[in-house]
């Protein structure tokens, strides 16, 4: 059985992904024009599929596709217990960015998430509503802030420019990816010193939950060893 695997199907991750694949033997290529996203592949056996890196934890999820390349954050906060899913087979070494909690520089006195309880309890008195924090991974940010303690907030749903939600007014602090910080700090926020949520970087996976018969396997045994992983 021939091994499906899904990956970027644009800009620099497909770029880089094609790149890390044909530097171990496995030459991956557009068939068509950029909007008809026809694949494919030399070196393995396997069919290429194009996809958005957010559609790709999906189709895993659902055990449509055998092999996914995505980053981390994306498979963490949108495939529930995700490593029940999904099996990490090898970091590519790219398309890494940080998960993090910032706030507004101007919070003198907040450092760490334990000075947020006392920043919400006091935002609640003065304005009757809790402490927005702009995100759009909704799943990692309760996950941390539930194990870190705090509970007096809400989520608000920012899927563009979340670090522009805190001067426009709709938030009071964000949750975001980020590569140097250098957005975050053009726009007056602080990342808290304990508000490392996650590491990201683009991976190799492997659903669990695909159509694994003996072929497929095979064939991914041999993937592996050609990749070295």
């Amino acid at each position: 059985m021939t091994l499906r695997i899904a990956v970027p199907s644009k800009g620099r991750l497909m770029e880089k992904t094609f790149d890390w694949f044909v530097a171990r033997g496995v030459e991956m290529r557009r068939a068509g024009s950029e909007r008809d996203y026809a694949a494919e592949v030399s070196g393995a056996d396997m069919q290429l599929m194009l996809l958005s890196a957010g559609e790709i934890p999906r189709e895993m999820a659902a055990g449509r596709i055998h092999l996914g390349v995505t980053g981390t954050d994306l498979v963490r906060e949108k495939i529930p217990a995700w490593d029940q899913s999904v099996e990490e087979l090898a970091e590519l070494g790219f398309g890494s960015a940080d998960l993090v909690l910032a706030v507004p520089q101007c919070w003198i006195d907040v450092d760490c998430v334990d000075d947020l309880d006392a920043v919400a309890a006091d935002f609640r008195e003065a304005h009757g509503m809790r402490l927005r924090i702009a995100t759009k991974y909704h799943r990692l940010v309760r996950d941390y802030l539930r194990a870190a303690g705090v509970a007096d907030y809400q989520l608000v749903d920012s899927q563009g420019a979340t670090e522009g939600t805190v001067a426009h007014g709709t938030a009071e602090l964000i949750a975001d990816i980020t590569s140097t910080g250098e957005t975050l700090r053009a726009n007056n926020l602080k990342i808290l010193s304990d508000g490392m949520i996650l590491r990201s970087q683009a991976m190799l996976f492997r659903a669990r939950g695909a159509d694994w018969t003996d072929g497929a396997r095979a064939a991914l045994d041999g993937l592996k060893t050609k990749l070295s992983i």
